[in-house]
């Protein structure tokens, strides 16, 4: 195959799976959290992931796609290669319209797709802290995680870091995207303190279920794109990853709406929406090498495991992970890095590729709890020492009468309905 030559249907694929994991940030992400919280408050939520956006992109071009996936301290001969690209293609210096990459498509169809990942990693975020944040302090924190958890997370799994070297598996960000968001998600909340009328026992109601479904189904439809496209080529591989997701998280929401229904005795639509966004996370990082067995085993078992932590560690433990982003993003995110050292197959990856412990790959298991913990403790020391810094500097904690007012009217002069 002479890789010098564009492949159109690659390229049309790619340019394709980008609009839908735009979908997924807006409206995605603000239709779901947005429904989520109290009417008071969805604007915030709105506003949040739209300067997510617009402020990502620009980031992403200046350097952040140089750290990830730039090759200038590697071709130096640099040790901080296993940990950051370099600036070799800061502001896509050297880029041009005939620069082809993996897939054989153009380099700025993959740049572009890859801003996409970047753009909806820090929007998981904004559940865990809905409702207290001030949004001069969320700006402020925000881009500096993106900045020095994103980027080097990015390079460490995809770029060629030291976690694509070690072998770990991630197809689509369950280490990159859900185990970093959702860590920083529960650090966020635990140090943010519950809201001023969270109560134990009292359950916050979402202001718009409708809302929540649809950002549900953008998501879903979305998530195609996340999954499907991150193989950057419109093959086989391609279509597994997108039967596998959809059958995992079809299986995911009604697992959850069947535990919905014996623990709480109503099959609720949030508790559908989420069970299916738990699948969606799960399957996130094993799309690329697992097959129908490994999505259903991961659309069962993953809900189970995020069912009991929103509803018995989250109340146990008293933190105020106000949307559940931690308890299914981080969560999910989790289970579904370990269980793919459980059920990669060689099916899908190929004689050649890797296999789980279910085929007799014990390594691969212990490569992906190494690369879980490893994402897991970056996280977490990077968002507590970025909140510090934040708080000190300007304070994270809305006042009082702003929070039981509502951050809409306070914050950005606006309310949501007339």
């Amino acid at each position: 195959m002479d890789t010098t030559i564009l492949d159109s249907g690659n390229t049309a694929w790619i340019m394709i799976s980008s609009v839908l994991v735009l979908l997924m940030s807006i409206p995605g992400i603000a239709l779901f959290y947005g429904g989520l919280v109290r009417q008071k408050n969805v604007l915030s939520i709105i506003m949040q992931t739209l300067f997510l956006v617009a402020v990502v992109s620009i980031l992403w071009i200046a350097f952040g796609y140089s750290w990830a996936f730039g090759t200038g301290f590697a071709a130096s001969g640099s040790p901080w290669e296993a940990l950051i690209g370099g600036f070799d293609k800061a502001f896509l210096h050297g880029i041009t319209t005939d620069t082809l990459t993996t897939g054989q498509i153009p380099e700025l169809a993959f740049v572009m797709f890859q801003c996409m990942f970047a753009i909806i990693t820090p929007a998981l975020i904004l559940g865990a802290f809905a409702e207290r944040i001030k949004f001069s302090a969320y700006v402020v924190f925000i881009v500096l995680w993106v900045i020095l958890a994103y980027f080097p997370m990015a390079h460490w799994v995809w770029g060629g870091g030291f976690l694509q070297q070690m072998g770990a598996i991630d197809f689509a960000g369950g280490t990159v995207v859900h185990i970093n968001a959702g860590i920083s998600a529960l650090v966020m909340a635990v140090m943010l303190g519950q809201r001023e009328d969270y109560r134990l026992g009292r359950h916050i109601t979402p202001h718009n279920v409708t809302f929540v479904f649809m950002g549900t189904s953008f998501l879903w439809l979305g998530w195609f794109g996340f999954n499907a496209g991150s193989g950057l080529a419109a093959d086989g591989l391609a279509a597994n990853a997108f039967l596998v997701t959809h059958i995992a998280t079809a299986t995911a929401a009604l697992t959850w709406m069947a535990i919905d229904w014996l623990c709480n005795k109503k099959p609720t639509t949030v508790g559908a929406c989420t069970g299916a966004v738990a699948g969606l996370v799960a399957i996130t990082p094993a799309a690329g090498s697992t097959d129908l067995l490994g999505a259903f085993c991961i659309g069962i078992i993953t809900p189970v495991v995020c069912f009991f932590m929103v509803a018995a560690v989250k109340p146990r433990f008293k933190y105020d992970d106000a949307l559940d982003a931690f308890g299914v993003h981080g969560i999910g995110g989790i289970v579904g890095s370990i269980l793919t050292g459980v059920f990669a197959t060689q099916a899908v990856t190929g004689p050649d590729g890797a296999q789980g412990a279910l085929y007799g790959d014990w390594h691969q298991l212990g490569v992906q709890l190494l690369a879980t913990l490893v994402s897991i403790a970056y996280s977490a020391v990077v968002t507590y020492l970025l909140y510090k810094l934040t708080d000190r500097l300007m304070g994270m904690r809305a006042e009082r009468r702003v929070e039981e007012e509502g951050l809409d009217i306070y914050e950005h002069g606006e309310t949501a309905y007339n």
